[in-house]
Formats: structure tokens, sequence, C-alpha cells
């Protein structure tokens, strides 16, 4: 009888869940022999605007060099990072995506014999990030969809080294205060990093937007992550970043792969930064969007979770079923079951002609 090879990995491995992305269009497309074109994919938290002109113009001239590796360093949107958040360029620590940037800090700092603090209702990766490497997982309730940061800092023991917070939180959209993030940091032993995953950080509005990168130096053991994902509409590229302490940063780029981030990528990273304009413009229709959304969810009897990120996270009822009546009407968001929220319902804010389209099938939804 031939053996199961599966079973040579760790146990802690073979248990893992694998991460489920949103429905790509085009298998939504081949499953239901839809129009490709008439799909409305907001599932994936993407920015509905694409790229700006600055950021194709780069992509274009990159493309003539991809005969070659990229620069493994990424020179150049490091530099363009620490000039522009004010550190050391040895603080920057470059991911494909920030997802990979999370798992270089569970493969630096967790393993067998170690922990991990994270909140319900969480980001996918934390966990999956944590089991990967053998840690064990401290998962604390949530307190109003949101994480509990005083019920974290008390669960955490001997054994944790890592403390995930997303905030904004996905898939809640909920935001913890400057000061609430401080008192945290505080209160937990200086031994355990605090990586404050910052995915939406360009959807805050200005009242709440705050020089997180400060507390590094406060705090040498704060991790920062951030994606040009979201915002700056690079998610197909996949590029992510953290900001460090020399000396955190310095572990994680010992295990980072040496080029993790591509030619094209770095090179359109690089131009997005610099295009605030692109940025404010997609802040701007995403506030339109969230009203738009928040609007119609009230119309028709639904609640939500208040959200300051580019989704927002509405109350269906039987979730399950409603997803799939959403598809068969071309319209694809993101189940929240495994997140503990199995009545929920994610939608990723789109354009005005986007938005609307899903009201309308949702509100068909609830009816069939």
């Amino acid at each position: 009888m031939m053996m199961d090879l599966c079973e040579l990995s760790p146990s802690y491995v073979r248990s893992i869940a694998p991460y489920q992305p949103g429905k790509p269009i085009a298998e939504l497309a081949r499953e239901m022999g839809l129009d490709e074109r008439g799909i409305v994919k907001l599932a994936s938290n993407e920015n509905p605007r694409g790229i700006g002109p600055r950021t194709r113009a780069a992509v274009e001239a990159a493309i003539g060099e991809i005969a070659r590796y990229p620069d493994g360093n990424g020179f150049e949107l490091k530099q363009a990072l620490a000039k522009r958040y004010h550190v050391d360029m040895a603080s920057v620590v470059l991911g494909n995506g920030s997802n990979d940037v999370l798992e270089l800090v569970a493969l630096a700092f967790l393993g067998p014999g170690r922990a991990a603090v994270f909140a319900q209702h969480c980001f996918a990766v934390y966990p999956l990030a944590t089991q990967a490497r053998g840690a064990r997982s401290i998962v604390v309730a949530a307190k109003n969809s949101a994480p509990d940061l005083e019920a974290m800092a008390r669960a955490i023991d001997d054994e944790t080294y890592v403390a995930w917070i997303a905030n904004p939180n996905n898939p809640t959209g909920t935001f913890a205060r400057h000061e609430e993030i401080e008192a945290f940091l505080r209160r937990v032993p200086e031994r355990v990093l605090v990586v404050l995953d910052e995915a939406y950080n360009e959807y805050l509005p200005p009242e709440l937007r705050s020089d997180t990168v400060k507390l590094i130096k406060r705090h040498p053991n704060l991790v920062i992550t951030r994606t040009f994902s979201k915002a700056y509409g690079l998610a197909g590229l996949r590029v992510g970043y953290a900001l460090a302490h020399p000396s955190v940063a310095d572990v994680m780029n010992r295990v980072r792969q040496p080029f993790n981030v591509n030619s094209v990528a770095l090179a359109a990273a690089t131009a997005a930064l610099d295009d605030m304009e692109f940025v404010a413009r997609s802040y701007a229709l995403n506030l339109q969007g969230m009203k738009q959304i928040e609007e119609g969810a009230r119309a028709l009897g639904l609640s939500y979770i208040p959200s300051h990120g580019n989704f927002i996270t509405v109350q269906v009822g039987k979730a399950g079923e409603i997803y799939k009546r959403l598809l068969r009407r071309s319209v694809i968001v993101r189940p929240v079951t495994g997140y503990g929220l199995p009545e929920h319902l994610r939608i990723t804010i789109g354009t005005a002609e986007e938005n609307e389209k899903f009201l309308g099938a949702l509100a068909a939804a609830l009816k069939e």
C-alpha cells in the first residue's frame, strides 16, 4: 500500500484550512455561463479605479527590463518609503504584498513552543501564519465587532511573541484610535512584537489619521505593515512593506526571499507612492460609495458594521444562500462565515454603477 506523503508534513501544517480568496470573475463566468463583461466583483477590496497614468507609464517602462532579475534589495522603493515616513532605509522590509510581510514576521519570530495573540473576526492570514510555524494561537473574543485590545493584553502569556492587530480591521472595518494603540503598546512586554496591519490606512478620514510610524521610536517592538494593493490599485502586482526597528527589520530580511518583489511591481509602487492625487480621488470615490451602500442597506432594512476601510460588512441573514443568489445575478461579494460571521457578507466599495448593480441584485436576492 502506497504511503500517504501528506503524512510526512508536520501535523500542524496538515490541519491548516487553506486561505479562500474572493472568487475570480473568469471562474464565475465559466461556472455559470455568464458574460464576464456583465460581472461585478466586490469581493477582494480592490480599487475600482485601477491605476493612475503615472503608475501605468512606470509599468510600461519596466516591461523592457523583465528579462533581468529585479533589484533584490528594492533600493529605489525603499528609498522612497524611507523619505516618505522619515525612517532609515534599514527600517524597511519589502514583500510580495503585505501578506508576504506578515508571513516574514511569523517565520522570523514564531515556532513550536511560542504563541501569537489576535482577535476574533481577524484577518485570516494571522491564524494561518501562526499555525504554519507550529505556534499556538490565542484567540480573544471581539468587543462590538472590534479587537478588544485590553483583553488581548491580558491574554498574553510567557510564550507569546507576536500580537496581530489589523487597523482598520478586516473584515469588520472597525478602527482603534491612536491613543488606544499606544496604550496597548505600553501594556505588552517588550519581547512581544506588535504587528499593526494598516492595509486600509489611506481610507481613513483626516480626523482619524495619525503618524503611527513615530511610535516605533518609543516602542521598538512595533511593526507596521502596509500595502499598495488597496488605495494604490496594485493588487495584481503584489507589493507590501513593513516599517520596523532596524534590528527587527534585519531579522525579517534574513528570511525574506531575495527576489520576492518583481521589477514591474517595484517600478509601479515607486511611481504610485508619489501620486497622491490618485490616492485622494480614490478616497473620495470610496467615501461616496460607502454612503451609497449604507443608504441602500438601510433602505432594505439591513444592519451593517460601520467601516473605515474600502468595504462594508452587512448582515443579510442566510448569508451563504444570499451569496449564491448574488452569483447567479453576476455579482461577487465575500462570505465571511470563516471569520465567525455566518449571517454577514463583506462588500467591497465599487464605482457608483457597480454599487447600484449590487444593491439591485441584493434586493432581488432577499425576495427570492
